[in-house]
């Protein structure tokens, strides 16, 4: 190929020397010579360029765009599962809530079970107090009028010993009182 380009040269050369010889050199044209060896180096240049160069570029494009596009995919697949993740997470939010809040019920009920429970409890407790203060008031009651009989049969016995003057049989005085006591218990409270 260098001998056809060093041939094709050659010719080219001595036409140019001919022709420059009968004419001026025009300043702003490159000389023939010149334009042959710039026409063939750009072949060469172009045709290593093909075979080698242009391989080389087309498989680093042809990689550029494979890798980009896997990028592009895996962006997507990406975005895809954050918007499962984000489905799911919301999906978790809403459980979270509706739980916190059946919680939340479940802790209500239970206050409002032991306030009833204990509002029930002192009723109860209350209602024991009272039996008990009416059953110890009934007992103080029976033990004060007990007392308070004994001091009225003494009471009496003494004033009938001083109206009378003299002392009777103590034991028959005793039991009148008694029997008298028990007959005025024994009528209605209103009656005289």
């Amino acid at each position: 190929m260098l001998a056809l380009a060093n041939g094709v040269a050659a010719v080219v050369h001595a036409g140019l020397v001919a022709a420059d010889s009968q004419q001026a050199p025009n300043p702003i044209l490159p000389s023939g010579t010149e334009i042959v060896w710039g026409t063939i180096s750009f072949a060469v240049l172009v045709v290593l360029m093909w075979k080698y160069a242009f391989p080389s570029v087309q498989k680093a494009m042809q990689a550029r765009t494979d890798k980009i596009r896997g990028n592009l995919d895996e962006a997507e697949r990406v975005k895809t599962e954050a918007h499962g993740i984000l489905d799911e997470y919301q999906r978790q939010l809403a459980d979270a809530r509706s739980e916190a809040n059946r919680i939340i019920e479940e802790a209500r009920q239970a206050a409002d079970q032991l306030r009833q429970d204990m509002v029930r409890r002192a009723d109860e407790e209350v209602a024991e107090l009272r039996r008990r203060n009416i059953e110890d008031l009934k007992a103080a009651q029976d033990r004060v009028m007990g007392q308070l009989q004994v001091q009225v049969r003494d009471l009496a016995i003494d004033l009938a010993e001083k109206v009378v003057g003299a002392n009777l049989n103590r034991e028959t005085n005793l039991s009148l009182v008694d029997q008298l006591i028990a007959e005025l218990d024994a009528r209605p409270a209103g009656s005289a």
